[in-house]
């Protein structure tokens, strides 16, 4: 009678926990580096703008500057590593 009891009330609290399980870690690099977008994508920024600068062409510091957007085959990576 006690077992089913505890059966019945652990049954309440956990319905909506049993579906979640287990709880999924965002990957901490990833969320460092990228932010999502409500299109379903990511973005991120260019790496190696804000120093050495001056054995760089403008070019390629103008192209440095620019924001970057994740490829076809990276947005299902990416959401794995952050999925919440």
């Amino acid at each position: 009678m006690f077992l089913s009891r505890l059966v019945m009330t652990a049954k309440q609290f956990s319905t909506s926990a049993v579906t979640s399980f287990p709880k999924l870690k965002t990957h901490s690099g990833t969320k460092k580096r990228w932010r999502a977008l409500s299109n379903g994508k990511f973005k991120r920024a260019h790496a190696a703008h804000a120093h050495l600068n001056v054995a760089k062409r403008p070019g390629r510091k103008n192209a440095l500057c620019q924001t970057a957007y994740s490829s076809g085959a990276q947005t299902p990576t990416l959401k794995k590593l952050m999925p919440y």
